[in-house]
């Protein structure tokens, strides 16, 4: 039998089955069919100073055996987009409407005293069923009912749980996100789709250059692919195979093995805004456009605005980029040129090398860009500048002295996957300290910092494959990598770590932590975001005291 006749067999046989379990009529969490055309996300947006929104986090197993995860407003809106301004009120009601069953021998967490739920009960066990949010970017309090994910754990059976914050006056405008972080099943709720886009509005007022340029919001989840494994013996249970995760493109999605990119219409050869946020678990993406005119290569040309909801200073804009990379939990806002109308154009993603202990990240085209003057028409960013405003100017920490340094490390212990179904054991670790898994229970932070100082934290990677360093409640710039110095001309709360190759120095980033916005008082944590590796330990906390208290012993 020829080549040929075999794919011709395989697709027969796997197209229906791809296409259908993508295109389900699930009154649940309804997904787009492969192949089809990528829509904005809904949105909820802030009126008269406050944003008041009602979510249901809502699941249901596919024709996979997969669960989708979704937060569902108003019975039929699916993970809205939120829009707010800085100084708005937010009060959002989550009710937690999961089904299913922990699986046997799951991971489960006792949060035995001072724990944080809906009806004030003081003990709570975090299991597959449980959830909370988590307010990724927000330098808003650590504390119940805010941004709290240590003892934060709503159940099935609890009334809706009130989330009530005020958006700092001082936060950037820029694109944020929320996603469940019960700690141990972070990972299967976001890959199953639970996570939105929050945007605090006001960019153009900062960045002049992108008032009125239609903006698209998209966002790039990823998912367990359920039919490429390589059926390998023993194999450790942290791995995927060389095909990866599947994808999706506003939950169009792109599966193996047909791999259909998703269709983006635009209107031919105008800029637009894009604001592009890495809602995955466990996926890089290296975002790139390939436009092809006359057989001839059409120059990239990126103009990155902001990247983790920070303006960028104006010297990073005016440097075209032919691609970014955005790692997991990440987020990039960018200018592009849409493709001229003859010209065949997709969205693409690069491979990324995690290392040869880490999961494949393979080169995959996302969406076909289709230009046609008749393309429909996308909403506009505000333009209220006042005319002949001044761009913004970037106003980073290369300046400010740190009040001490620090040095932390991720490793991992791989010993134990000589044992069948063992996993690795995953590590973040303060230098002089043993490294341990971490403990929901813990007595004391790993780190504590008085809020009003910078600090210096060096971060190394010890393991054969990349992570993705994360802290909640703050931004950092990155001021060193390896061994040279940087001052990166923009602010972070999320960055990658490549992997280790066995020999010579550790990978490293120097980065300079701001400690000094009064709202971040309280204990929060820091992780790989990689959600896996968080989930199996790879996580520690920090203590922010407030200026003036003394700590007890």
């Amino acid at each position: 039998m020829t080549n040929c006749k075999l794919i011709v067999i395989f697709l027969a046989l796997h197209l229906p089955c791809v296409l259908a379990a993508s295109s389900s009529s699930s009154e649940v969490c309804p997904r787009p069919a492969s192949g089809s055309t990528v829509m904005p996300p809904p949105e909820v947006k802030a009126s008269n100073g406050r944003l008041q929104v009602d979510l249901s986090l809502r699941s249901e197993v596919d024709s996979y055996g997969l669960t989708r995860y979704c937060y569902i407003h108003e019975n039929s809106i699916e993970t809205p987009t939120l829009r707010v301004r800085p100084g708005d009120e937010v009060v959002l009601n989550l009710k937690n409407e999961l089904r299913e069953l922990p699986a046997a021998g799951s991971r489960e967490h006792l949060h035995a005293e001072n724990s944080c739920s809906a009806d004030g009960s003081p003990g709570q066990t975090m299991t597959a069923v449980s959830t909370n949010l988590h307010f990724h970017g927000l330098e808003i309090p650590p504390v119940c009912h805010q941004d709290d994910v240590i003892r934060t754990a709503i159940q099935p059976s609890d009334s809706a749980f009130q989330y009530r914050f005020r958006i700092p006056a001082s936060q950037p405008p820029g694109l944020y996100w929320y996603h469940p972080h019960p700690h141990g099943f972070s990972e299967a709720q976001v890959l199953g789709g639970a996570s939105g886009a929050l945007i605090v509005e006001g960019i153009e007022q900062r960045k002049p250059q992108v008032a009125g340029l239609p903006e698209r919001v998209l966002i790039l989840r990823d998912q367990i692919n359920p039919v490429g494994r390589t059926g390998r013996k023993n194999a450790p249970d942290d791995q995927d195979d060389q095909t990866g995760k599947d994808i999706s493109l506003n939950f169009v999605p792109v599966m193996y093995p047909l791999y259909m990119p998703a269709v983006m219409r635009v209107k031919p050869n105008r800029r637009e805004f894009w604001r592009v946020l890495n809602a995955s678990a466990d996926t890089y993406f290296t975002l790139q456009i390939v436009s092809v005119k006359n057989g001839r290569r059409v120059p990239d040309n990126l103009q990155l605005i902001a990247m983790d909801g920070v303006p960028a200073a104006d010297k990073i804009n005016a440097a075209p980029l032919s691609r970014i990379l955005i790692s997991p939990g990440a987020r990039a806002e960018f200018v592009v040129v849409s493709p001229q109308a003859d010209a065949f154009a997709q969205l693409v993603s690069s491979s990324y090398d995690t290392g040869p202990d880490g999961s494949a990240n393979p080169d995959r085209v996302i969406a076909n860009i289709v230009a046609r003057d008749n393309s429909p028409d996308t909403e506009s960013v505000d333009s209220t500048s006042p005319a002949g405003s001044e761009a913004w100017q970037f106003s980073g920490l290369e300046g400010v002295r740190p009040a001490r340094v620090r040095k932390l490390y991720f490793s991992e212990d791989r010993e134990d996957l000589r044992t069948p179904g063992k996993p690795p054991k995953y590590f973040i670790t303060v230098e002089g300290k043993t490294p341990k898994i971490f403990d929901m229970n813990f007595r004391k932070p790993d780190i504590t910092v008085r809020q009003g100082v910078v600090e210096d934290w060096i971060i190394e990677n010890h393991a054969r494959e990349a992570h993705v360093f994360h802290i909640h409640q703050l931004h950092f710039q990155l001021v060193g990598r390896d061994a040279d110095s940087v001052a990166e001309p923009m602010l972070r709360d999320t960055i990658d770590l490549p992997f280790w190759d066995g020999k010579g120095a550790y990978p490293s980033v120097r980065l300079r932590m701001d400690f000094r916005a009064p709202e971040i008082a309280g204990t929060f944590l820091f992780h790989c975001h990689i959600l896996e590796h968080e989930d199996a330990g790879m996580m520690g906390t920090v203590e922010v005291l407030k200026a003036g208290v003394v700590k007890s012993r």
